[in-house]
């Protein structure tokens, strides 16, 4: 099998295809995107702190100038709304976006949220584990970070069950070459969730609560479009993995038993345990980065103007970095892992994502000791954000 993002069975199983990457090709170009592929985690790394490349190239040059078709028309509400969040934008505004959403994110902040995520996660648990089990995804992976988030922004109750379509809707434009319909649809959905967004601001920057939006809409120098930019990647970046990782975590440890009755018998494990399923079977599986300078990686010539695709799966298995690649060690020690990225752009929820991993796991291996597969899952079809569609589990 080649490397082949669209083929259903390269995206069950990419890592022999990884392996032979890393070994004979580790900066080759892939036609069909016109991407250059970077497989080893040396490489991976250094280029996600490389100021010569970036997320964007627009605060440097327009499409034409850069060499690029502009995007057709009917994109212009997505990419609005995506380009005013920080992860789509370089300095000085990514500077100046970081800063201002950062305070949510502090340590203490953070840390501060635990009490609240144990609750609303054992509540889920609890409400699984009644029933039986079900699909883990669907009834526990996902209500978990969507709650999360929903609460940090002030979503009231009864919007909540809006966010997870618009976000699946809005990410089906970054999987590779996207079919007229997937862009149609996340334009769609960029365009009701930034209208709902905007409404929502309004009315807290006139009666102010204490979630974020009405804190992030008294910020003066915080445009209308940049709060709608930054809101959406805090829903999109703050559930999308944690959901994936959550089910391809449990896949891990199905088909890894003996590591799984090892993280049940020592729940001390746990934090290492979620580092190793990101680092295991990575659910952003790449990352995009365009070329402002030319650059040379791996004695490869790599001109201004291209887009290199960061293999996030294959730098996680680089036998280079880690012992055993392709084992899962729950207790690992030693995980440099890249789930999180790197650089300006490393993922600023990442200490909330593992607080909710954390509790996530650690209320199911002691609320449903005995929780059990009840049949393979299946893989949704993106490659870049790769996860399973459900995951059928029994519990008692």
């Amino acid at each position: 099998m080649r490397f082949d993002p669209w083929n259903p069975d390269f995206v069950a199983s990419p890592y022999a295809v990884y392996d032979e990457l890393r070994r004979e090709a580790p900066v080759s170009f892939f036609e069909p995107t016109g991407q250059w592929l970077i497989a080893r985690h040396a490489d991976v790394n250094a280029l996600l702190r490389d100021r010569r490349l970036g997320r964007s190239y627009l605060h440097l040059a327009t499409h034409e100038e850069f060499g690029r078709e502009p995007e057709p028309d009917f994109q212009e509400p997505f990419w609005r709304v995506i380009r005013a969040g920080m992860l789509d934008v370089e300095p000085p505004v990514h500077t100046r976006l970081r800063r201002l959403v950062s305070k949510a994110f502090t340590p203490r902040m953070v840390e501060s949220m635990r009490p609240r995520v144990r609750a609303i996660v054992e509540g889920l648990v609890d409400d699984f584990v009644e029933k039986g089990g079900g699909d883990l995804i669907a009834e526990v992976a996902e209500p978990l970070p969507v709650t999360v988030i929903a609460e940090m922004l002030g979503v009231p109750d009864a919007d909540r069950h809006l966010l997870r379509p618009w976000s699946a809707d809005i990410c089906g434009m970054y999987e590779l070459n996207p079919s007229q319909e997937a862009q149609h649809t996340a334009v769609r959905a960029a365009s009701e969730f930034s209208d709902y967004l905007k409404g929502l601001a309004r009315a807290r920057r006139a009666a102010p609560g204490e979630d974020l939006i009405s804190a992030l809409a008294q910020i003066e120098e915080l445009t209308e479009d940049e709060l709608v930019g930054t809101c959406v990647l805090l829903l999109n970046a703050g559930h999308e993995a944690t959901v994936n990782v959550t089910g391809n975590g449990w896949w891990s440890l199905f088909r890894n038993p003996s590591e799984l009755v090892r993280l049940r018998e020592d729940l001390s494990l746990l934090p290492t345990a979620v580092e190793e399923l990101m680092r295991y079977d990575t659910p952003l599986q790449m990352f995009e980065r365009w070329v402002l300078e030319d650059i040379e990686v791996g004695g490869v010539a790599i001109p201004k103007g291209v887009e290199i695709a960061l293999l996030f799966g294959s730098a996680n298995r680089d036998p280079e970095v880690f012992d055993r690649p392709d084992a899962l060690d729950v207790g690992r020690a030693d995980n440099p892992h890249i789930s999180f990225g790197a650089g300006i752009h490393f993922c600023l929820g990442a200490p909330l994502a593992r607080i909710e991993l954390v509790e996530s796991f650690g209320a199911l291996l002691t609320r449903a000791p005995d929780i059990a597969l009840v049949e393979e899952p299946e893989w949704n079809p993106g490659y870049i954000i790769r996860g399973l569609r459900s995951l059928d589990v029994s519990c008692g």
